[in-house]
């Protein structure tokens, strides 16, 4: 029995059992473990599904169907991670109905998990849940109880986007808070719907512990993309509890395991949720930017839930950046999500967004109503964070305007009135840091009233709750994480980049006697280090370096390739450009390369009317010069060096701003590099991403197309021959179900007759030079456009494109001749005479109604004509062809079951040949 999911050790294991296998057994043991690499390594999986599917001829026919089947879901599973869902579905339904057939239960419930994954991200709910329903069915009755739980708890867990109470009302008795003897795999899914369900409660410090566990049992399972999904909601756990640096240190795991996948979905997550939190730490611009990314990331995904989150931040962000148009727009998109996904939280946040829209707009009237039936909303369903969200609005509504008091009115004005409730509303959740803002809000508004004893209690929270908001370590760490992510550099050397910059807000504690020194500091940083080319951060850094100090002279040095030598990248003096210098590093006399060689500040200060020691030709005589090396980690890049005409012009606060400059312009810098080197490399990996698509989709002995090809071009000919049928135009003989010509596709199967005989006779070379030379002949009979593949083994399918389904007798006969009339070569130059048998079907297989057989139908009548050929006799072929008193009840079932009495009632026709 194939398990859903198992454990690393599990999947160690079965590597190691790998090696040593051969035939069958090694067949079956490389699909199991593709199926368990799906996830933790999608590359790897699809080499070993490669090998196996080509191993398939080997397997007896039952557990060959089976197999093939488990490979069709893992190539689905390819495709719905990498948000091609259309084709996702259609492998999953493919396999679906191959597991039907062959009435396989543990196979009809993964492909109907798999169909249910494709439908959430579709944003189908009510398919989501109809393909889980069955799926459990079919696991219980297989005796598969991990399985049924999993999908319990994946139900369970869906469910409760729709309606939390009545979700936690009827899986809460059946899961418990605790999963201590369940399986991971399944301990894993009941943690996230806990988890999610505490954090429909608005109760995130217990959600986010359910969240830990859920996401330590996905990892070990080998579930990547819900230990993604998982970190990214305790990121946006702790966000909701403005915890932002634990907040970012969960996405940047959740980065981490994204980014070497290319999974939009995932990708798209850690993009919004961090913009989301770079947002609420006031780093507009860049939330802005990673937003935009998330939305076209998840652009395949519209109508996900993600996509609709993605909705929701976009609106909180235009309302931060006063663009009210926009933010209506993106409310009225996410309230019509929110509305198809079934989801009251979207249309809560949706209502809201737009009241605090038409408030600003001044249409105080029209934003009251909306921002009430927000509340409502959130009210019924028992959303705490919208309802304080929607009561902060209210207020605000009444702050600005001149509006009649609610008949409820529970405090000295309407303004407190809702502000209170939403103050008690968030005291009463555990865990939670109340937004600065909204005690802000209230106690202005106390002292507005005269309340002052009042107004200065509130206002001591709300200076707490602002400091532990607006915390220097999580700016820090957010405008790592923007660099990281921009330069797309690995982790090590990212971590080196978050301690540079905590080092230097360390040394920049001196500097906090201003706040406005380090608001300047900090958008400095955050500009100069989102350039990735050099020019423009020299411009940056020569405009804020004016700006912030008396520098007569600014230079850049960068450490040359050889690693011999400095040369000044960039200098200014005086608003005119310096002349090009170059240093040796054995120089001893220049400062900027001792300040290198020695990897320190170096300070020159001298007295007024002193001589300037190695002053450049043409330059001033500064008498203060300030050089410190560029640093990133242990590397260093090169000086930078500011000079002043003024004596003793750089004091502790100067060399500090200087430093923090320095740092920001090493990384900024570096970054540059990067990214000309990972364009670089892009380029590189892009030819070979192509060159190894080629490879496969091509089988390597014959050089004609593989399965996998086949599978990705074959459904855009079945609808090209669907959309011929269905044309208005189409001649008469269409509309009374006649034949239409060359508006078919022929499905032919070819089998070398008694191949293995050449192998045990003659070798595998020998074998292998008649398929090769087979292929040759194929290619006689086809035309380019025609799609031959090796099928597997001695097999072939070759699919003929806009044909007339009478020509098939004629191809099948010049494809007979072809192999039979004359020998094969083999290496050792002797020949051999072989034969090959054929069968062929026809799709549509009945023209009056086109769509009643699917291809892949199509081609097991092919291969029953084959299997007729070959009992026939070989060296012949044969077709199965619909009749005039064709019927199409149940047709394709009765062709498979009960063939001869189908030939018996003239329901099919068979053609042989050739006849004798």
């Amino acid at each position: 029995m194939l398990e859903l999911f198992v454990l690393d050790e599990d999947v160690a294991r079965c590597e190691a059992d790998l090696p040593v296998l051969q035939g069958v057994a090694r067949l079956r043991q490389l699909v199991h473990l593709a199926w368990h690499l799906r996830q933790r390594d999608l590359a790897r999986a699809q080499v070993l599904a490669a090998e196996a599917a080509a191993l398939l001829p080997m397997a007896q026919a039952l557990e060959r169907r089976l197999l093939a089947a488990r490979l069709q879901l893992l190539d689905s599973e390819w495709h719905w991670l990498h948000g091609e869902l259309a084709a996702a579905r259609t492998l999953a339904e493919a396999a679906l109905l191959e597991y039907e057939l062959l009435d396989d239960a543990l196979g009809r419930a993964d492909a109907r998990c798999q169909l249910a994954s494709v439908a959430v991200d579709c944003g189908d709910a009510a398919q989501c849940e109809r393909q889980l329903a069955i799926a459990s069915a079919d696991a219980r009755a297989a005796g598969d109880a991990m399985r049924a739980d999993v999908v319990d708890a994946a139900t369970a867990l869906f469910s409760v986007f729709r309606d939390a109470q009545g979700t936690a009302e009827r899986w809460r008795q059946r899961f418990g808070d605790e999963t201590p003897d369940a399986h991971p795999a399944v301990a894993g899914w009941i943690s996230d719907f806990l988890g999610t369900s505490a954090f429909q409660c608005a109760e995130f410090g217990r959600g986010i512990s359910h969240l830990m566990a859920g996401f330590d049992a996905a990892l070990a399972s080998g579930q990547l993309r819900r230990a993604i999904i998982l970190a990214t909601n305790i990121g946006n756990g702790f966000t909701s509890l403005n915890a932002h640096d634990a907040a970012l240190e969960w996405l940047q795991r959740a980065f981490d395991l994204a980014r070497p996948t290319g999974w939009p979905l995932s990708i798209g997550l850690c993009q919004m949720q961090t913009a989301e939190t770079l947002r609420q730490l006031g780093q507009r611009q860049a939330a802005q930017t990673l937003l935009h990314k998330a939305l076209q990331t998840l652009l395949p995904l519209s109508d996900s839930r993600a996509y609709a989150v993605a909705l929701e931040y976009q609106g909180d962000l235009a309302l931060d950046l006063d663009d009210y148009d926009g933010a209506l727009a993106s409310f009225a998109q996410l309230e019509e999500r929110g509305a198809a996904l079934g989801q009251s939280d979207f249309q809560s946040a949706a209502r809201r967004g737009k009241a605090h829209a038409l408030s600003l707009q001044g249409r105080p009237r029209e934003a009251q109503q909306v921002a009430c039936s927000a509340l409502s909303l959130a009210r019924a369903s028992g959303d705490v964070c919208n309802q304080i969200a929607a009561l902060r609005v209210l207020a605000q509504i009444h702050e600005r305007h001149a509006l009649p008091a609610p008949e409820s009115l529970s405090a000295p004005n309407a303004v407190l009135h809702y502000l209170e409730q939403a103050l008690a509303l968030a005291a009463a959740i555990e865990g939670y840091t109340v937004p600065w803002l909204l005690l802000d809000t209230a106690a202005r508004e106390y002292a507005a009233i005269g309340n002052y004893q009042r107004a200065y209690g509130i206002a001591l929270q709300a200076s707490a709750a602002r400091d532990k908001t607006h915390n220097q370590d999580a700016t820090n760490r957010a405008i790592a994480m923007q660099v990281q992510y921009r330069t797309e550099r690995a982790q090590t050397e990212g971590e080196h980049h978050r301690q540079l910059a905590a080092a230097e807000a360390q040394r920049a504690e001196v500097l906090q006697q201003t706040n406005a020194t380090l608001a300047h500091l900090s958008a400095i940083g955050q500009e100069i280090t989102a350039h990735l080319d050099a020019d423009a951060v020299f411009r940056a850094l020569d405009r804020h370096v004016h700006g912030l100090l008396d520098a007569t002279h600014f230079s850049v040095f960068l450490l040359e390739a050889d690693g011999l030598h400095l040369r000044c990248a960039f200098g200014v003096e005086a608003g005119q450009p310096l002349p090009a210098t170059r240093y040796a590093l054995a120089d001893q006399q220049a400062n900027s390369v001792r300040s290198l060689r020695e990897r320190r500040e170096i300070l020159v200060e001298l007295e007024a009317d002193a001589l300037t020691p190695n002053l450049i030709p043409g330059t001033l005589p500064t008498l203060t010069l300030l050089f410190a090396p560029l640093t990133v980690g242990e590397r260093v890049l090169g000086v930078m060096t500011v000079q002043s005409l003024q004596a003793r012009a750089y004091g502790e606060r100067e060399r500090l701003i200087f430093g923090t400059l320095c740092a920001y312009g090493a990384i900024a810098l570096d970054n540059a590099a990067t990214q000309a080197e990972l364009l670089d490399k892009n380029l590189e990996l892009q030819r070979a991403y192509q060159a190894l698509e080629e490879v496969s989709l091509t089988d390597q002995l014959t050089g004609l197309r593989n399965r996998r090809f086949f599978l990705q071009h074959v459904d855009a000919d079945v609808a090209l021959s669907l959309r011929r049928y269905d044309e208005p135009s189409a001649p008469p003989q269409a509309e009374r179900g006649e034949i239409l010509p060359d508006k078919d596709l022929v499905f032919f199967l070819v089998d070398l007759d008694h191949f293995k005989e050449v192998n045990d006779n003659h070798g595998h070379g020998a074998g292998d030079a008649v398929l090769v030379q087979m292929q040759e002949r194929l290619r006689e009979v086809f035309r380019e456009s025609d799609y031959l593949v090796r099928w597997g083994g001695e097999e072939f399918l070759v699919l003929a494109r806009a044909t007339h389904r009478e020509e098939g007798k004629q191809v099948a006969e010049r494809i007979r001749q072809a192999v039979a009339g004359r020998p094969f070569t083999l290496p050792d130059g002797s020949r051999l005479d072989k034969t090959c048998s054929i069968g062929f079907a026809c799709f549509p297989f009945l023209p009056a109604q086109p769509r009643l057989l699917n291809w892949s139908q199509v081609v097991e009548l092919a291969d029953q004509a084959l299997y007729i050929a070959k009992n026939s006799g070989r060296n012949g072929w044969a077709a199965l062809y619909s009749t005039a008193s064709t019927r199409p009840e149940q047709l394709f079932s009765r062709l498979v079951h009960r063939l001869d009495r189908a030939l018996d009632e003239d329901q099919v026709r068979l053609l042989r040949g050739p006849r004798n």
